[in-house]
């Protein structure tokens, strides 16, 4: 039985399931990168909503550094991050998370429910009482390349049925659960930690055991502070890096 506090199907802002729509074109690269962006009024007329329905969702993108958007130039699609041998992910803002899924992939499969692991609850400073279910990814940039990561993805219980129309070949997860559950990211934490990689970690990254990895893991926090998925990935330290800007204030 769903959990009585799960997101409601059906409520869903108008403005988010635009942006949600327009974020997996993104990330499939039906758009080019720097290529121009459809105008507002296309964008209406394609979605049947207001201009300001338009709006919002284009400011969610634009938040989420998925677009930019310049006075008298227009929308046009962010690069993607991906540069020389090693992946070099941005680490500035949600929307730099998604953005290296446009240049790998990865299929999930679920492997079973539960309690989250002891090790895993031991690296949270937040609450995770309750069933977990995981899921695990290995992404490559292409099919015939090494992994540049291996992924446990837990989803707690209070997502309700949602998690059941994730579609695991479609890369990323947290953004389909976003749309599908109506939840909305309040804060993103992770925690960075440079490990040696064990048998199991070694074998999905094909990698021998002993050798550095990066392990990153990452909780998504809703409005109200309540943790709803986590994600456990490790990464050869060859292969993956994290770039990183920060903006000053004048």
């Amino acid at each position: 039985m769903a959990d009585a506090s799960a997101p409601k199907k059906g409520k869903i802002p108008r403005y988010m399931q635009v942006a949600g729509e327009l974020r997996e074109a993104i990330l499939a690269g039906r758009f080019a990168d720097g290529e121009q962006f459809p105008t507002e009024t296309a964008l209406c007329r394609q979605y049947d909503v207001s201009r300001f329905t338009v709006r919002e969702a284009l400011k969610r993108l634009q938040t989420e550094g998925l677009i930019a958007r310049k006075r008298g130039s227009g929308t046009v699609v962010q690069p993607a991050a991906a540069r020389g041998g090693a992946l070099h992910q941005p680490l500035s803002n949600v929307g730099e998370l998604l953005q290296y899924a446009r240049d790998s992939e990865v299929e999930y499969t679920e492997r079973d429910e539960g309690p989250l692991p002891e090790a895993v609850a031991e690296q949270i400073g937040e609450d995770t009482k309750g069933v977990w279910r995981r899921f695990r990814g290995v992404r490559r940039q292409t099919p015939d390349t090494q992994p540049i990561a291996v992924t446990d993805a837990y989803f707690h219980e209070r997502l309700g049925d949602a998690v059941d129309e994730l579609e695991l070949g479609a890369g990323t997860l947290f953004s389909q659960i976003e749309r599908i559950a109506g939840v909305t990211i309040g804060r993103v934490t992770q925690d960075i930690q440079a490990i040696t990689a064990d048998d199991r970690v070694a074998n999905f990254l094909e990698i021998d055991k002993g050798d550095p990895v990066l392990r990153i893991v990452r909780c998504y926090l809703d409005p109200k502070g309540h943790v709803y998925e986590i994600s456990v990935s490790h990464h050869p330290g060859d292969r993956f890096a994290y770039a990183m800007h920060i903006d000053l204030d004048s």
